[in-house]
């Protein structure tokens, strides 16, 4: 009878389901580009030519050499280096926002969506004051309070995304909760925890996942612009976000690229991010009519 269960019609696609290869192109284009991403925050200290927190006033703002291949920024350090190096901060922190968020956004849509009732009425407007605050807001008032750097900005971040993951788990769980498998196990004696945890939350995870690819790149976007602003990664430490606000001296004397290329890096990593989540939304929903 389990086996019945577990193989008929109201049983979803796992996470092997998922298909990588024959959606597109640009697909493929984005998947490339973020592996690329992480390879080269893996081996950042490995591929850098120079060390990214390296001055050398002489060479302020050098443009494109065999030496400097995008040349210095107004310190004299090499920008590709630290482009490179900031990969690692640049994918690091979403990393622990969107993991938290995820984890926390999982646990409380799915027990809303078990439990119903007052739970649900609880943890449902909980959610819903969260996200009725920004994000950007709730960030610099915790580093307001923490001091500036990494940690009060994921801390915030993580916070509010976990809304976003949490409403589409509970609306996801709702209505798996309704499928005629699940009110089998019931009938059969497995506990709440047993069902949600092998059936459930395995039968949601891809559609959580494709949401979890796209909110990678609104983090990502969201930490840059903490950096940016001066509430998140401090130099000389090398970050895109921070890169940026360095550059704009140098835009003023006609040196745009250490202002531009690390721009350039989180356009391509937002939009490799949301083409991915996209692509991997449209290939559940198709698999799903």
């Amino acid at each position: 009878m389990t086996t019945t269960l577990t193989t008929g019609p109201y049983r979803r696609p796992g996470l092997r389901g998922l298909r990588l290869l024959g959606r597109g192109p640009l697909f493929a284009l984005s998947v490339a580009v973020l592996a690329g991403l992480v390879l080269v925050a893996v081996l950042a200290p490995v591929l850098a030519p120079y060390d990214p927190e390296a001055l050398d006033l002489s060479a302020s703002l050098a443009g494109t050499t065999a030496e400097h291949l995008l040349g210095t920024d107004q310190s004299g350090r090499d920008i590709l280096s630290r482009l490179l190096h900031g990969a690692r901060t640049g994918l690091l922190g979403p990393l622990l926002v969107v993991g938290v968020s995820t984890l926390l956004g999982m646990l409380l849509g799915v027990v809303a969506a078990w439990r119903g009732g007052w739970a649900d009425a609880v943890l449902s407007r909980s959610m819903d004051l969260v996200f009725a605050i920004p994000g950007l807001m709730l960030a610099i008032l915790l580093v307001s309070v923490v001091g500036p750097g990494m940690t009060a900005p994921v801390i915030a971040m993580s916070v509010a995304y976990t809304p976003y993951v949490g409403r589409l788990v509970r609306g996801l769980a709702r209505q798996e909760k309704r499928r005629p498998y699940i009110e089998a196990y019931v009938v059969q004696g497995w506990s709440g925890w047993t069902v949600c945890l092998r059936h459930l939350l395995p039968n949601i995870a891809p559609t959580v996942f494709a949401q979890s690819a796209m909110n990678f790149g609104y983090a990502l976007m969201d930490l840059a612009a903490l950096s940016f602003l001066g509430f998140g990664v401090q130099p000389p430490t090398a970050d895109w976000g921070a890169m940026i606000n360095e550059g704009q001296g140098a835009v003023l004397q006609g040196a745009m690229l250490p202002a531009l290329a690390p721009s350039a890096c989180i356009v391509l990593a937002v939009v490799a991010f949301a083409t991915v989540g996209e692509g991997l939304a449209d290939r559940i929903a198709r698999r799903e009519r």
